[in-house]
């Protein structure tokens, strides 16, 4: 009984160690690829922070009002004018009866209701 005892702890022991071992290796490539995967979001935080600088380096106005220049007989561009602007009843709004009807499920039809203060 007691040789029993012995071999089952011993083969508990072991099965264990093979899982800590398991876990650790596992854990151990978790951690390499959090690692990976934060230097590329370092390399793409620098990337973008060399985009904005580009994009507002292209986006200097004089560099703008110098190109609208050179190229006006080309593009034809001129300054806004209010007139440029349109009023809010100008809007094409598409028709209500070519919306998509709304599919709601367990829906309670309320419209028909008395509402009392």
């Amino acid at each position: 009984m007691r040789t029993l005892i012995l071999v089952t702890t011993f083969i508990g022991v072991i099965g264990l160690a093979f899982w800590a071992y398991q876990e650790n290796f596992k854990t151990k490539q978790s951690i390499a690829e959090v690692k990976k995967l934060q230097r590329q979001i370092g390399m793409a935080a620098a990337r973008l922070s060399v985009l904005k600088a580009e994009w507002a380096y292209l986006n200097r106005p004089d560099r703008l009002r110098e190109l609208a220049e050179l190229n006006f007989d080309r593009l034809g561009l001129l300054p806004f004018s209010p007139q440029q602007y349109g009023r809010i009843d100008q809007v094409a709004y598409p028709p209500i009866e070519s919306a998509p009807p709304l599919k709601i499920l367990n829906a309670v039809d309320v419209s028909n209701l008395k509402v009392t203060p």
